[in-house]
């Protein structure tokens, strides 16, 4: 299975190569031009040293000097439109793959963290950069390499097979210089994902962290992963460094000894003196490809692990197909032996759940911490899926609604609440500024927000310190009832809430009631279910009890009670 998912994520990619990448074939076609132009040196050097030094005729030398100036101007502009075609090439692929890879962070975010999940932007970048490099270009020189080793050849045999064994040693430390990097590089990536998680966790939870003392654990945890990246990140650069160092020096030595066979071979009356510099200058340009990739070979490195990186991603989190588009429904939700597993877990957090609200209804959720309540929620919004048994939103599966448009129909009040950078209208709007007002008001916070210093017009970037946990989850339960959705999820909706907040909260379900709407309310404050008509009971993710909300609790009270009685009867203890 992994390999086939593997490859729908590698096929994708390649349809976005195939599809944005055609200019490739004038890049190609520029580089043949570019490099045939690349021999104006070496025949300049012939001519001048063979031929005007020997008739002394300043008219061949101006004449030779101008079109020198030419076919190099004409050269330069080759190299300029090279480059402009490789990175607006690597904008377009990164354009035609960026809201793929975008709701593809989301989804498999929403089903817990991951390596590729947090780093699949950063993937499309790193191959957007590759295609731009100077590294990708001289993937395009380096083919015509073996003509300028020809064209050493032509001048001396000599000359020709020292350029090759030169050669040679350059790719042998390329080979080995990969082979080095492979598994350092990839250790040093691991470390630095975890040394970021902690980071955004402390940002996140600095405020936690400081009023618990816990300043120098967090510090000493992130500094031990931070210095473990860094450690394998300088033994990688110490082995790039050792192997740029040395093919810099290769390469001088190579220009040196063609300088000084070639002198040898001059006295030996085996070829002219322009020859000479001709055979440099061809070794020169010969070696410029392979010393450009192994000096860039990071960024080859991080182009392939960012290749592999978004394969992963996209096969794990393949595109939704296109569904018949079905009418508003109706606030009627049903769950029949439903089972759902978490991602990355075995057990099933929730089994054989069967349950039924109708419209004008609130039920109760309630059950131990730990109990699945959480997971229900989820399951109701669409973010995890049922392995077992089905939930239907109006006679229709969860997985029959366009996932946006089920996002319409589900308002959501989570457990913790999160609000974007933005402003209070735009976070009740859901960052898409409609109906917010009448939201508001609906959830009994406008008031709330109105003594606030810009109203609805306050950033939460810079004010969400200010705000209380009940100011944050009294505008949480505006934006789920944005839009008057037929659903309303609240997950502990209350366990931030002072009386006055909880008030507002059961008046905000008593509306959805009353507007034929169906609200499920999870819950361990009897606060909350207040406005129930229904509870359902979770023990260790499976149904104990289910019915009217007075009748639940009379049952469960009763039964609670007898434990109790039989945990402190003397005969009942062995």
């Amino acid at each position: 299975m992994k390999v086939r998912a593997q490859h729908s994520g590698d096929l994708e990619l390649r349809a976005a190569w195939n599809q944005n990448c055609r200019p490739y074939w004038i890049v190609g076609l520029f580089s043949l031009f570019s490099n045939l132009m690349m021999l104006t040196g070496p025949i300049y050097m012939l001519q001048v040293y063979d031929r005007v030094l020997g008739s002394k005729s300043q008219e061949t030398l101006v004449a030779l000097s101008l079109l020198v100036v030419l076919l190099y101007g004409v050269m330069g502009v080759l190299d300029w439109s090279r480059g402009r075609i490789m990175t607006r090439v690597g904008a377009r692929f990164q354009n035609a793959l960026d809201e793929q890879v975008f709701a593809a962070v989301l989804q498999r975010s929403a089903k817990g963290a991951d390596l590729h999940s947090q780093t699949g932007l950063r993937n499309i970048e790193a191959i957007r950069r590759f295609m731009a490099a100077p590294v990708f270009l001289a993937c395009f020189d380096l083919p015509w390499a073996p003509i300028f080793l020809i064209g050493i050849f032509i001048l001396h045999p000599m000359l020709g097979w020292l350029a090759v064994a030169g050669a040679l040693v350059l790719v042998t430390l390329t080979c080995l210089n990969q082979w080095f990097m492979h598994q350092s590089q990839s250790a040093a990536g691991v470390l630095r994902f975890q040394a970021g998680e902690i980071a955004d966790q402390m940002r996140d939870e600095a405020e936690m962290i400081c009023a618990m003392g816990m300043q120098e654990i967090v510090r000493q945890r992130w500094l031990k992963e931070r210095k473990g990246a860094l450690d394998h990140q300088t033994r990688t650069s110490d082995v790039t460094g050792g192997f740029s160092s040395l093919t810099k020096t290769l390469r001088l030595f190579l220009q040196s000894a063609m300088l000084g066979l070639g002198a040898y071979l001059v006295l030996e009356n085996q070829m002219t003196a322009g020859g000479i510099i001709a055979g440099s200058i061809l070794l020169g340009r010969a070696l410029v490809p392979v010393e450009t990739i192994l000096n860039q070979w990071e960024v080859i490195q991080s182009a392939k692990a960012g290749w592999d990186g978004v394969g992963v991603l996209l096969s794990g989190a393949p595109v939704a197909p296109r569904r018949i588009e079905l009418p508003c429904p109706n606030a009627d939700l049903e769950a029949r032996s439903l089972t759902v597993v978490r991602s990355g877990e075995k057990i099933a957090a929730l089994r054989n759940v069967t349950f039924q609200v109708q419209t004008g209804q609130a039920i109760g959720v309630i059950g131990p911490s730990g109990s699945g309540k959480s997971t229900l929620a989820q399951a109701i919004t669409g973010a995890l899926q049922p392995v077992g048994g089905s939930l239907r939103l109006d006679a229709a599966a969860l997985d029959q609604y366009d996932p946006t448009r089920l996002g319409e129909y589900v308002g959501y009040l989570p457990q913790r609440v999160r609000l974007f950078d933005g402003t209070i209208s735009e976070n009740i709007a859901r960052l898409d500024p409609e109906m917010e007002i009448r939201a508001a008001k609906s959830a009994a916070a406008h008031e709330m927000i109105l003594e606030l210093p810009d109203g609805y017009e306050t950033r939460l970037r810079s004010a969400q310190s200010r705000l209380s946990g009940g100011q944050m989850q009294r505008i949480g339960l505006a934006r789920a009832m944005c839009g008057e959705p037929p659903i309303v999820v609240l997950d502990e909706p209350n366990s931030n809430l002072d009386a006055i907040g909880t008030d507002a909260l059961n008046a905000a379900i008593r509306t959805i009631k009353l507007r034929k709407g169906a609200v499920i309310v999870m819950a361990h404050r009897p606060a909350a279910i207040r406005e129930c008509d229904l509870l359902l009971v979770l023990e260790n993710g499976t149904p104990t009890a289910f019915g009217p909300r007075d009748e639940v609790l009379r049952k469960t009270v009763q039964n609670h009670h007898k434990m109790l009685l039989a945990s402190n009867d003397p005969k009942s203890t062995p």
